[in-house]
C-alpha cells in the first residue's frame, strides 16, 4: 500500500471523522490541484484535525498555503473507507475527549459539596464541632471506651483510607483522565515540532486547539474533585469528633500522651510539626500507610495511566 494512503487509512481508523475532514479538503483543493488555507476550511474542520493532517504529512507546505501530498492516494484511501471523495461533508463529530467534557455533577454531588462546606465551618465554630462530635460519638464512642486513643485514631484512619480509595475508584473515570492528559501531551508535542520547523500557520492552528482544550482542564477538575467532595463529607465529621474528643469532651483521653517516631513522648495537643498537633500528625501517618496498603491489597488505581 502506498505511504500516503496508509497514513490516511490509519487516521480514519483512529478517528472516523477524519474521513469527512479529508473529503472537505479534497473538494476545496479541487481534487488536489489547488492549495488550501486554514481559514478556507475552519468552518468544517476542527483545529485538531487540521493539525493532525499537517503532522502526518498528508498536508504539505505550498506557495500560498497547504496542498495534499498525493491527491490520488488520498482519493483512493477515502474510497476504500466507504467515503465518496467528491462529496462535500460537514464534520459534525467531535473527538471522544470533547464528548467527555460534558461531565457534570448530580444533585447529590452538589448537596454533598454544600454539606462539606457547612461541616468545614466546624473547625472554627465550637458549637458545630460539639454538635457533630456528639452525633459521631454514638458510633465511635464504644470503640473509644474499649481501646486506647492512639488505636482509635488508627482505626479511624484505616476506615477513612478505605472509603476514600473506594470512592476514587468508583467515582473517578481514569480513562477520561488519561484521555485528557494524552490530548494535552499531544498538543504540546505538535506545538514543539511546529516551532522547530518554524511553521507559523500550523502553530496558529495548534494555539486555537489549545484554547479549545481549556475545557479539558474543567473536565479534569470535575473528575478529581467529585470523589474528594464525598470523602470530605465523611472525613470531616470524623475529624471534628477527634477535635471534640481531645478538647471538648469531659472525660480525658487515655493515655494522655503519645510516643511519635523521631519526636518521642508528647501531649496530644502539643504542636510537633509547626502548628500541627500530635494527634493530627499521628492520624496522617496512619492514614498514608493504610491507604497504600489498601490500594495494593485491592489493586485499585487512583491515578491515570
Amino acid at each position: 500500500m502506498a505511504r500516503t494512503a496508509k497514513k490516511v487509512e490509519t487516521l480514519i481508523a483512529e478517528d472516523p471523522a477524519m474521513a469527512d475532514a479529508l473529503s472537505v479538503i479534497y473538494e476545496r483543493t479541487d481534487e488536489g490541484s489547488d492549495e488550501v488555507q486554514w481559514q478556507d476550511v475552519n468552518d468544517d474542520l476542527t483545529s485538531g484535525q487540521w493539525g493532525r493532517l499537517i503532522e502526518k504529512g498528508i498536508l504539505e507546505d505550498g506557495i500560498h498555503g497547504f496542498e495534499l501530498s498525493d491527491p490520488d492516494e488520498v482519493a483512493d484511501a477515502l474510497d476504500d473507507s466507504g467515503t465518496a471523495a467528491t462529496t462535500t461533508t460537514t464534520s459534525s463529530s467531535s473527538s471522544d475527549v470533547d464528548d467527555m467534557e460534558s461531565t457534570s455533577w448530580s444533585m447529590w454531588d452538589k448537596l454533598a459539596a454544600v454539606a462539606s462546606i457547612g461541616l468545614f465551618l466546624g473547625y472554627s465554630n465550637n458549637t458545630i464541632k460539639a454538635a457533630v462530635g456528639s452525633v459521631v460519638n454514638v458510633v465511635l464512642g464504644p470503640i473509644d471506651h474499649a481501646l486506647p486513643f492512639y488505636i482509635v485514631i488508627m482505626i479511624v484512619s484505616m476506615l477513612t483510607g478505605l472509603y476514600t480509595t473506594l470512592l476514587q475508584d468508583n467515582l473517578m473515570d481514569m480513562e477520561k483522565m488519561s484521555m485528557y492528559q494524552e490530548r494535552m501531551k499531544d498538543i504540546q508535542e505538535r506545538q514543539k515540532e511546529a516551532k522547530e520547523r518554524g511553521n507559523e500557520q500550523e502553530m496558529e492552528a495548534i494555539r486555537q486547539e489549545q484554547m479549545e482544550a481549556m475545557g479539558d482542564q474543567t473536565g479534569m477538575f470535575k473528575e478529581q474533585f467529585r470523589p474528594m467532595v464525598w470523602s470530605m463529607f465523611i472525613t470531616i465529621p470524623a475529624f471534628l469528633w477527634m477535635y471534640w474528643r481531645i478538647g471538648g469532651h469531659p472525660t480525658p483521653v487515655v493515655p494522655s500522651h503519645i510516643v511519635l517516631p523521631m519526636i518521642g513522648e508528647t501531649a496530644w495537643k502539643a504542636g510537633v510539626v509547626g502548628p500541627m498537633m500530635a494527634w493530627i500528625v499521628w492520624y496522617f501517618l496512619c492514614s498514608m500507610a493504610f491507604t497504600q496498603l489498601i490500594r495494593k491489597a485491592l489493586n485499585i488505581q487512583t491515578t491515570p495511566t
